[in-house]
């Protein structure tokens, strides 16, 4: 079995059992010799790794009670489907490369969730130790909320020589996919979905700015912060509910010192023969009723409120495209080891050359404000 498959075992393993451990029912029953060769097995596996849940119970409440996703429906997204196979690692597929953070991405086969596996300990332990009891709260007070749902916490349990070596992650979140719906799309034939990670581009980046990008490969610079090239098309209603929820969301993220997070928008036209009344308010049940039927096949599935949301499609003013958003990396945080190095390092080079910061090495107050001026440079207001 390969890296990417033992991996995706693992992490199926972990939630799709009850109790979170990697384990369920079949671990109660193991008598000593059973313990003691799983305890070697997972020991010496380069790849597969006995993962438990963190603090399941908050994540537990976040998705009944807030989110409106059973137990069931949860669960039943990483089991492998009738058609796949009923192999565990079937469940998950490798998506995407390992970027930046040396992260990996996972969807689940019905394209409902992502898994990414957070590496670094300056931002695992951040979220654990910092943001997540925050983050619980707030996302419990705030629908709307434009930051990413996250849905699970997985981290490892016992010794690995694969963790030892890091040869497979550690950590792991599960977030819902704001992608849903693009497959199916797909196969209706409709236009392919546009999407963009978005962050303040007029900060120092080595990659690009150091010898005017001369060092560094094409590749390596494609995965710098992208720019949107039109502009988010809103009422004046819609714009001023998107900057408010923008400003709350990031003052939580400022307020636990976090910076480099990013708003990934997504967008989409309208199904074939549907069309967006740009007269109506969108605040009333009407513009309600016509957004659930632009987007009612393909929201994601932790769907409370119900569209017009960001998270399943806001109708664009001109009728022309429907928006979804995002905000996603917030575990780089300035009071961490890794930050505070990465500061003195930036400091020490500007005496020299003068590049100004990085996102990451800014303060988190710098990045909050750049980061809304960009939000809001993207966006035209047309109409009452």
């Amino acid at each position: 079995m390969g890296r990417q498959e033992s991996i995706a075992r693992s992490l199926t393993q972990a939630l799709t059992t009850t109790n979170g451990n990697g384990g369920g029912g079949e671990r109660a029953s193991r008598n000593l010799l059973g313990w003691i060769l799983a305890f070697f097995s997972a020991l010496f596996s380069l790849y597969q790794l006995t993962l438990r849940k963190i603090r399941p119970a908050e994540f537990n409440k976040l998705r009944r009670d807030h989110w409106d996703v059973t137990d069931d429906a949860y669960v039943e997204s990483f089991l492998p489907s009738e058609e796949g196979g009923s192999k565990r690692e079937e469940a998950l597929k490798a998506i995407g490369d390992m970027g930046f953070s040396g992260s990996t991405f996972y969807s689940t086969a019905d394209q409902k969730y992502l898994v990414k596996s957070v590496p670094r300990y300056s931002e695992y332990s951040f979220f654990r130790d910092d943001l997540l009891t925050p983050y619980a709260e707030y996302m419990a007070s705030h629908p709307y909320s434009l930051l990413v749902r996250i849905c699970d916490f997985l981290c490892l349990s016992g010794p690995s020589i694969g963790r030892l070596f890091r040869l497979a992650p550690s950590h792991h979140i599960v977030m819902d996919n704001i992608m849903y719906g693009k497959e199916q799309a797909k196969k209706r034939g409709e236009p392919d979905w546009e999407s963009w990670d978005l962050k303040p581009t007029s900060y120092f980046y080595p990659e690009r700015d150091i010898a005017d990008g001369a060092l560094t490969s094409e590749a390596t610079k494609d995965q710098l912060a992208d720019e949107f090239p039109d502009k988010i098309i809103l009422s004046k209603q819609q714009a001023d509910e998107f900057f408010a929820t923008l400003e709350a969301d990031t003052k939580l993220l400022a307020d636990h010192n976090a910076v480099d997070y990013s708003l990934f928008l997504v967008r989409l036209q309208p199904p074939k023969g549907s069309a967006v009344n740009t007269n109506s308010d969108p605040t009333s049940s009407t513009e309600a009723a016509q957004s659930a039927d632009l987007v009612a096949d393909d929201h994601p599935p932790t769907v409370p409120p119900g569209p017009p949301s960001w998270r399943v499609g806001i109708p664009s003013a001109d009728g022309k495209h429907i928006y979804r958003a995002a905000i996603l990396d917030f575990f780089w945080a300035k009071h961490k080891i890794q930050p505070i190095f990465m500061t003195i390092l930036i400091t020490a080079w500007n005496f020299v050359f003068h590049h100004g910061h990085m996102s990451i090495t800014t303060t988190p107050e710098e990045y909050r404000d750049r980061f809304l001026k960009m939000c809001r440079s993207y966006v035209e207001v047309r109409g009452g």
